[in-house]
């Protein structure tokens, strides 16, 4: 069952179970990486280890290691963005995944690149 209208979309993403809130966490890919590997994706899921760069916001043009995925808040904690709390410690500040997009990938795992058809 689908629908077109905005607030049912909406619904739908907002309260979809985590294994389908896994599809929605797909970030664009830099045009380089893509001819390098020569991917036809325009965009794949992002995973921890994968170098991301933002693209808006805040921390335009910041990029780093993504040290974690939160499927729930759609959102990637990059190594470097960080901020100090009251007490001083640093805290790293999560950056939706909307707003990045992929300079590399970590390809150590054989069925991400069989799934992405990369050799």
């Amino acid at each position: 069952m689908s629908s077109v209208q905005p607030r049912v979309q909406r619904l739908r993403r907002f309260t979809a179970p985590m294994h389908l809130r896994q599809k929605f966490a797909h970030a664009h890919v830099a045009k380089e990486l893509k001819a390098k590997l020569g991917l036809k994706k325009r965009a794949v899921q992002v995973r921890k280890g994968d170098t991301v760069k933002v693209m808006s916001g805040k921390f335009f043009g910041k990029a780093g290691k993504v040290s974690k995925v939160d499927l729930r808040d759609s959102t990637v904690q990059i190594d470097g963005i960080v901020r100090k709390n009251a007490k001083g410690k640093e805290m790293p500040i999560p950056v939706r995944i909307n707003a990045v997009y992929i300079t590399d990938m970590d390809l150590t795992d054989k069925l991400r690149k069989a799934k992405l058809g990369v050799q």
